[in-house]
């Protein structure tokens, strides 16, 4: 096979231009270019608004040394690609592995334990992803909250309602990154994400795939139980042994896997009573801003609107004077802010898209890292009920709604009483606030420097109509739930995973460590067989 990089075409070229260019670098005809494929696609925007295309491709030619030889081009190599693989075992095991949580790190796990011939066990706080989607569409129209099942608690995970990003900055020599993108084409994603610098699928098309995902695990032999929540560990002799369910329903187990999730609050709470080797962490806090979406194209790609080109992302960081650093996350372009709660009196948002990304805004949370310091104490949790205050503040000053401020106005800490020519799009019911009173003031006039600082970078970024919300709690979890070198817990059988247990930072990278924790149990079983 042979890899050819840095292929550059203007934005508007066809699939024949870029053959044709492959032919041309190679020095072959069309009937020695046997097949080619897409490996990664990126935007050159430094001739903004001349716009173009960088490609990585893999091609397969006849005589290969030949044609290597004869380019002489050191952009052109030889490559073997990564293909992952699957442990496998047609050998019984005495009790089926649980998995807690059907967001991407459960689902994955599971895609990975039935791909070896296992028949896992699913648990699942939430509804499946169809009632899911109906019940939170009813909290964004009315603010009745279900606690078990929202915007956090659900199949799929809190990543369906997001933008869906599938980017991540993990590094994986085993292929699973790659993997991961195959897996989600396979249940009904388009085959671009493959190679697109910046892939996305947006909550629309993340409802169809998990469902295909779930009927492909279940077809498998796997077993998916919702409404169910679970409730209590058995531990025995240092060994996972059981689960209750609900309070009522035990289930034996001697593998159980934690992809809980960064917003179970509860199971949190129940692994500290059963001394579950955890440790508080870093996370950050923040608003949501946003901007009209035109603005960030004109950035991005020196035009309001490009036929070629989706609506444009950005990527921002600043250090402040006060060692702070802001940035911003979770970027959604032509997406909506979204009331994210998950408990009663207590309110988060958070950024989605559907797939089209096809709002009037952008929006993004612009955040500030909060350590251990910042929440002093001695409970492994002193994280999550910091999060927890600042959620009873939000949902204080915005009497149950999201609560927002222009940014003018945040800058001269005063109520908004009217917008602007930038109009919120949201997902649930908002009024307006002063979010000054949300955050501590070193957080806030870190916030402030910051935006004066991306100023700078995007002009427009400060204006005083951009509309902020909050707040921004969830980004990752408080917590890690420690494990060893083999992913297993000190309490043995019990494996974390994913975001929740603060190994992952969004979809793509949950998903992963849930093929890896998968890896680990059929390691262990071979082993032991």
């Amino acid at each position: 096979m042979v890899k050819i990089q840095q292929i550059k075409l203007p934005v508007s070229h066809t699939k024949e231009d870029l053959e044709n260019k492959i032919k041309k670098l190679l020095k072959i005809s069309s009937g020695d270019l046997l097949s080619w494929t897409i490996r990664r696609q990126s935007l050159d925007a430094r001739k903004k608004p001349e716009l173009f295309f960088v490609y990585t491709v893999e091609a397969e030619v006849k005589k290969e040394k030949q044609v290597l030889k004869k380019v002489n081009n050191k952009n052109i190599m030889s490559t073997t690609p990564v293909r992952f693989s699957y442990l496998k075992t047609d050998t019984e095991v005495s009790q089926k592995p649980v998995i807690v949580g059907s967001g991407p790190a459960g689902l994955f796990c599971a895609y990975y334990l039935v791909q070896a011939g296992l028949k896992p066990l699913i648990i699942e706080r939430g509804e499946d992803v169809e009632n899911r989607l109906k019940t939170v569409e009813k909290f964004w129209e009315t603010g009745e909250l279900k606690k078990e099942s929202n915007v956090q608690f659900g199949e799929g995970g809190a990543g369906t309602f997001s933008d869906g990003k599938l980017n991540t900055l993990v590094k994986d020599t085993k292929g699973r990154n790659q993997e991961v993108l195959k897996i989600f084409v396979k249940f009904g994603a388009p085959g671009e994400i493959l190679y697109q610098q910046k892939p996305h699928l947006g909550t629309d098309m993340l409802i169809g795939i998990v469902k295909n995902m779930r009927n492909y695990i279940k077809n498998a032999g796997g077993e998916f139980c919702f409404s169910s929540r679970m409730t209590d560990i058995q531990i025995e002799n240092g060994k996972v042994a059981a689960i209750t369910v609900n309070d009522t329903e035990k289930i034996k187990t001697d593998c159980l896997v934690l992809a809980i999730g960064h917003s179970a609050r509860d199971t949190f709470a129940l692994l500290k009573d059963k001394n579950l080797p955890m440790e508080a962490k870093a996370f950050a806090v923040g608003l949501r801003a946003e901007h009209p979406q035109t603005l960030i194209n004109l950035y991005q790609y020196g035009q309001e609107s490009s036929p070629y080109l989706g609506a444009a992302s950005y990527k921002l960081t600043h250090k402040c004077k006060n060692n702070r650093g802001v940035y911003s996350f979770c970027m959604c372009p032509g997406g909506f802010v979204v009331n994210a709660s998950s408990e009663e009196k207590r309110l988060a948002v958070n950024g989605m898209s559907y797939q089209n990304r096809g709002s009037a805004n952008a929006n993004s949370a612009l955040i500030v890292t909060v350590t251990p310091e910042d929440f002093p104490g001695t409970d492994v949790l002193r994280g999550m009920e910091f999060q927890r205050r600042l959620e009873e503040k939000a949902y204080e000053l915005g009497k149950g709604n999201i609560p927002l401020q222009l940014y003018g106005d945040f800058t001269e800490n005063k109520t908004s009483e009217t917008f602007g020519s930038v109009l919120p799009c949201m997902k649930g019911r908002y009024t307006f606030a002063n979010l000054r009173e949300l955050l501590p003031e070193e957080l806030n006039a870190a916030l402030i420097e910051g935006i004066e600082a991306f100023e700078k970078i995007i002009p427009g970024f400060s204006r005083k109509d951009a509309v902020l919300s909050g707040i921004e709690s969830r980004t990752s979890s408080p917590i890690r739930i420690l494990r060893n070198e083999a992913f297993e817990s000190a309490i043995c059988g019990i494996y974390p995973c994913g975001e929740g247990a603060g190994y992952a930072g969004g979809i793509t990278s949950a998903a992963m460590d849930g093929l890896k924790v998968g890896e680990a149990i059929m390691k262990k079983i071979i082993n032991f067989c």
